[in-house]
């Protein structure tokens, strides 16, 4: 059987745990350990010496556990059977962690249940290479960063889950305002995953929350956020404005529909544009959701700045701002007063006379000294 004169580590750089491919050393042969590295050995199953970073000879002096149980004379050559389990002790920093479902919490602020994800980063060293192989890698030949991932998924995730709990619960913390938070949640989470590595010969060297998120597709959230968002619109517009806005996007939707209601209240809306957006415009969505024709008002009037048509009660032009005043007349008949250029009298419905205007031939009030439509003089 042929004696080692030479151990040393030829796995992966990445590994934290190697094992000597070989169990048949002797007294007298050269152990190499690296910087960052540990060398554990192993007899019968129990984890006896270690040896630190340089270069070794396996002597009594240096293996005196060893020594005792395999009892061989100092000097002798003779092949032993020992297990030598390399160690990596380098910081892995680059290590993921992340819920794999959302977690249903209660949000304090706007009482709802919203599914929250968690994600982040972390990074581990081998604090105790005995109680590392022995508690957690075991016989296997190697061990990597990710099966120490896989291991403390659990105890990640729940760690996680409560913290972020209780900090949305005490602290009064809604879901969609938590990421101001990460680096206390951080601080938090780690702590409490400590003692949880350690027992393990694990030290948790960093830890990071990086995002607290919910599903933008969720039903729940996309109600939330457009509530929100509604929130945000009042406040901006105020109440009365934001209330016409929502009126007049909802005959805009109604509008669009197929049939003679949606084409009645495209045609009221347009009038409305020309009438200042007034109660005709209400008037003729009102007939035309309720299935019947639009009546447009009977009167109507000319603004003298950009000769619109507007409503006879319209103090403003709805089409150029410029301020309207109206003349009016007298009804032959009953005395009431009409708006000038009127046909009929509202009070008693008789035809009123009319002057017509020379330059434009528009109907004017027969008391009326210049045309309302082009303002050339009528008398």
């Amino acid at each position: 059987m042929a004696i080692i004169d030479v151990v040393k580590f030829d796995g992966d750089p990445n590994l934290l745990v190697w094992k000597y491919p070989s169990d048949q050393l002797s007294w007298g042969s050269q152990v190499i350990v690296n910087e960052s590295q540990e060398a554990v050995f192993f007899k019968g199953g129990r984890a006896l010496d270690v040896l630190g970073p340089g270069t070794h000879t396996l002597e009594t002096a240096n293996l005196p556990i060893l020594r005792v149980l395999v009892n061989v004379p100092f000097g002798n050559r003779t092949p032993f059977a020992a297990e030598i389990y390399y160690v990596n002790r380098v910081s892995v920093l680059n290590l993921k962690w992340g819920t794999q479902e959302p977690i249903p919490i209660l949000d304090p602020k706007y009482n709802v249940f919203l599914p929250v994800r968690a994600f982040g980063q972390f990074g581990i060293r081998v604090a105790d290479s005995r109680r590392f192989i022995v508690q957690l890698a075991g016989t296997v030949k190697e061990f990597t960063a990710e099966a120490v991932n896989e291991y403390f998924r659990g105890a990640l995730i729940t760690k996680a889950k409560d913290s972020i709990a209780q900090s949305i619960i005490k602290e009064k913390i809604s879901l969609l305002e938590i990421s101001a938070s990460l680096e206390v949640l951080s601080a938090a989470i780690a702590a409490k995953l400590k003692d949880d590595f350690a027992r393990f010969g694990v030290s948790l060297e960093t830890f990071y929350l990086n995002s607290i998120n919910v599903p933008e597709d969720d039903p729940s959230v996309v109600s939330l956020k457009k509530a929100l968002a509604e929130k945000a619109e009042v406040q901006i517009l105020g109440d009365q404005s934001y209330k016409t806005v929502r009126s007049f996007n909802t005959m805009d939707d109604a509008a669009k529909n197929a049939g003679m209601a949606g084409g009645m209240v495209g045609m009221g809306l347009g009038m409305g544009a020309g009438l200042g957006f007034g109660a005709p415009m209400g008037q003729a969505m009102s007939q035309a959701m309720g299935g019947g024709a639009a009546v447009l008002p009977a009167q109507t009037a000319v603004c003298p700045q950009c000769h619109a048509q507007i409503s006879p009660t319209s103090k403003f032009c709805g089409v150029c701002g410029t301020p309207v005043i109206l003349a009016t007349a007298h009804c032959p008949s009953c005395g009431s007063d009409v708006p000038a250029g009127a046909q009929f009298c509202s009070s008693c419905g008789k035809r009123l006379s009319q002057s017509l205007c020379p330059q434009c031939h528009a109907p004017n009030s027969p008391t009326a000294k210049f045309c309302l439509s082009c303002g050339a003089a009528l008398h």
